[in-house]
């Protein structure tokens, strides 16, 4: 997941396995603490601590904090990136014009499904993403690893409801995209309302179950703000 940076000069030398390993363990050791105790709250010496290396190699393989944090960000957004994008261009190829469940779908289920999955990176990386979604300081972060594939959601969107605005599907989304990083975060709050007593926070297991819920939950939202109704066909224009 986590590969080594090269640059030319450097590319007669591989970094050896060991070396790999340990950048490996540091990325992942950041990536959950990021995720359990925020940007601020992390501190190089937990990372350290946690991937059982000193603190001068976290700053060799990660140069600082804010350079670490950016990279396990960007790491698992380009893996992410390309399942929804790979997802929604087979939706177009199998239709032109797919309802607006499906194109929702392609953009929700990459996140989600890794996110329930067997991987715990994962699902680190989804709370992670959460809450670097509602930090300012991190806006050209986020804009830069997630704007691009999500444009083209909206185009795609755009594209079967012509009469939208790009305002309304700009609020739409992003109400979408806060619905399902809540799902990430928040599922032993849904449990504990439904007085199941599961501690679906630390396994994240249950989030699946509530995917076709959430998909319904944010088709009916684009459609209740006016930015989505279905064309009525030539016969009604």
């Amino acid at each position: 997941m986590y590969l080594a940076k090269t640059n030319p000069q450097d590319r007669q030398r591989k970094p050896s396995q060991r070396a790999q390993q340990t950048r490996e363990a540091i990325f992942s050791a950041a990536e959950q603490l990021f995720s359990e105790r925020g940007f601020e709250g992390t501190a190089t010496r937990d990372i350290a601590a946690r991937a059982g290396v000193t603190a001068a190699l976290v700053s060799f393989h990660g140069h600082n904090k804010r350079a670490l944090f950016e990279s396990v960000v960007e790491a698992r957004a380009r893996d992410l990136s390309a399942a929804r994008e790979a997802a929604l261009a087979a939706a177009l190829a199998e239709n032109p014009a797919p309802p607006l469940r499906v194109i929702l779908a392609c953009f929700i289920r990459p996140l989600l499904e890794r996110a329930t999955g067997d991987d715990p990176g994962w699902r680190a990386y989804a709370r992670l993403i959460a809450l670097t979604s509602a930090d300012p300081q991190w806006r050209e972060l986020t804009s830069r690893c997630f704007d691009p594939t999500v444009a083209r959601f909206t185009s795609a969107i755009a594209a079967r409801y012509p009469g939208a605005t790009r305002d309304n599907l700009a609020a739409g989304l992003v109400f979408s995209v806060s619905s399902m990083l809540a799902l990430c975060t928040s599922t032993w709050r849904i449990e504990a309302l439904a007085g199941r007593a599961t501690d679906t926070h630390a396994t994240g297991t249950c989030c699946g179950g509530y995917i076709d819920a959430l998909i319904t939950y944010t088709e009916a939202g684009l459609h209740a703000l006016g930015c989505c109704q279905p064309d009525p066909g030539p016969a009604a224009r």
